[in-house]
């Protein structure tokens, strides 16, 4: 991390002075991954589940069998234990591209050209329709469009976006997109409405460049071309009548012309052994995203996924990934260590090469219920504690343990690849590997709560290293407003006024156990102040989990007292 300020904006500074010795506003979770559909390359938020199943898909078909990719599981697991927000990057191998529209046509001419924000071929739902009505390569996962209630008088028009595999009779209906026109001049001008940004990665400058006049307002198409009728309506208020014959028909129609494919023919599950690729994507390929992600002004995120990336096959990527996020230093990589099948000594291994307080990981795989496919598979541990880390914010605190029999069970988990016993356990946590415990009775509990830090000190747990997450994303916003305000009293008064009540309510909802901030004279003197600084120091002692419980049952003769 820098550790001047070059440019105007705000420093936030870590001191550990937590060591001891030896003895007993961020926005949800982000994730890089292959997805079956969906934008390339493009970090896109969704909200729900099926919000991402609408966007990103769900199953596919290598070999003859169905398969999900670790990114849905993920997702799945991350949303049905609370999680409100969750931002995927896709990467894929080869070139994809957008589905255009059949044309949509006017009495005369092409009115308007549509593309799909998903790519790969399984866009294409352009064929034939059988006597249902239905298109005879619709599915799911790609669209159609449908014009309705073309009116020339008011030169308007309305759009419907319907699911690929409806019929005539049974209409699936998307979106729906109403009072539309042609006029660039007008407010409801079709472009305007639904929006025709294109967004493309751009590997030189490390950032989606955007083309297009309006932000897109559809969740599945953009306007990628229009034939105007500027001024549609004479002085008099009526159309003109070389613009009516513009005005798309009542019509329906499919999208094709997409190219990329879905890679098949991978190593999946717990079959994934290769270091060049993982579920069939090469690993190279998620360096766009990977350098992507550590924006921190265009992406934040509390927690950092790349389930199918494991720091023994894949390196380069993990050793960037955790670089990336402690420069960001507003989240927390959860890193798999090893592919399935390994043993605990390479785990412990893999693991002691890592010294990060900004990474945690869990082991052993897991088995689950696939929920698309229908299939017990197995996961690494990266695919299930996104999910974890959300029902914990969700009946705690981040600054709580997501740990132990109430905030860390694996409620989806049929078995662990390994049932730890005491002694299996003890080396994974010595080793700073949380250990994925079974119990009778209880079933499946993440039983860990440390980071990847090797030196001893408050930042190896990650209840702390995400208190100090939650802080920093707070008080930063908070500076950031002070930025070019002047530096007088009143400033640091207005930046205190607003700390110590939050810090005060952390405190409350025991996050810490004692605190102090100072912005005064003392950290602002005169010289400071002629070099156009404002310096806070922050104090802080964060509550501390209660990992080892020692219980002493004293037994006494009849007739002692217990007093």
């Amino acid at each position: 991390m820098a550790e001047v300020l070059l440019s105007p904006g705000v420093l936030s500074i870590e001191n550990d002075q937590s060591q001891v010795t030896q003895g007993p506003i961020t926005v949800g979770a982000a994730i890089i991954g292959p997805t079956v559909k969906g934008p390339v390359e493009i970090p896109t938020l969704v909200t729900s589940y099926s919000d991402y199943v609408n966007k990103f898909g769900t199953t596919f078909v290598s070999g003859g069998d169905v398969y999900s990719y670790f990114t849905s599981i993920a997702a799945y697991n991350y949303f049905n234990n609370g999680g409100e927000s969750l931002l995927v990057a896709r990467v894929v191998s080869g070139t994809f591209s957008s589905a255009t529209s059949t044309a949509i046509s006017g009495t005369i001419g092409n009115a308007l050209v549509l593309e799909t924000l998903s790519k790969g071929v399984i866009m294409n739902s352009t064929s034939s329709l059988d006597s249902a009505g239905a298109l005879t390569s619709g599915s799911t996962d790609n669209i159609r469009w449908e014009v309705v209630s073309p009116d020339t008088s008011s030169g308007t028009f309305g759009l419907l976006i319907r699911q690929g595999n409806d019929t005539t009779n049974s209409p699936i209906v998307l979106e729906t997109w109403t009072n539309l026109s042609l006029d660039p001049k007008a407010p409801n001008y079709v472009s305007r409405v639904i929006g025709d940004y294109t967004l493309n990665y751009n590997s030189t400058n490390v950032q989606i460049e955007v083309s297009g006049s309006y932000p897109n307002a559809s969740r599945y198409i953009r306007v990628k071309s229009v034939n105007n009728t500027p001024d549609y309506f004479d002085n008099n208020g009526v159309a003109k009548s070389q613009y009516t014959s513009s005005i798309p028909v009542a019509a329906s129609g499919s999208f094709g012309s997409a190219v990329g494919t879905v890679m098949v023919g991978g190593q999946y599950y717990d079959k994934i052994t290769d270091g060049n690729k993982s579920q069939g994507i090469p690993s190279a390929s998620y360096d766009n995203m990977i350098n992507l992600l550590s924006n921190q002004d265009d992406y934040r995120f509390n927690v950092l996924l790349a389930p199918g990336l494991f720091s023994t096959l894949q390196a380069s990527q993990v050793s960037t990934l955790i670089t990336n996020t402690q420069g960001r230093g507003d989240s927390l990589f959860v890193l798999d260590l090893v592919p399935y099948g390994s043993t605990i000594s390479a785990v412990t291994t893999a693991a002691a090469s890592r010294d990060n307080s900004y990474a945690a990981s869990y082991w052993p795989w897991c088995q689950i219920l696939d929920p698309s496919s229908g299939k017990n598979v197995w996961v690494p541990a990266s695919a299930l504690i996104a999910g974890v880390y959300a029902y914990n914010d969700r009946v705690a605190e981040p600054w709580f343990a997501p740990a132990g029999i109430n905030r860390g069970g694996l409620g989806t988990v049929i078995r662990a690849e390994q049932k730890l016993s005491q002694a299996n356990r003890d080396t994974l946590y010595q080793g700073k590997v949380n250990p994925i415990a079974t119990f009778p009775g209880t079933g499946t509990v993440v039983y860990g709560n440390k980071t990847l830090q090797t030196k001893a000190s408050a930042l190896d747990r990650v209840n702390v290293r995400r208190l100090l997450i939650a802080l920093k994303s707070y008080i930063g916003q908070v500076a950031n407003t002070l930025v070019f305000e002047q530096n007088t009293i009143a400033t640091r008064n207005q930046f205190l006024a607003q700390v110590n009540p939050y810090l005060e309510s952390v405190q409350q909802r025991q996050g810490l156990y004692a605190f102090r901030v100072v912005m005064d004279e003392s950290n602002n003197t005169p010289d400071v102040i002629d070099r156009n600084q404002l310096v806070g120091a922050i104090y802080l002692q964060p509550t501390k989990t209660a990992e080892y419980i020692y219980l002493n049952f004293n037994i006494t003769p009849t007739g002692a007292s217990f007093a």
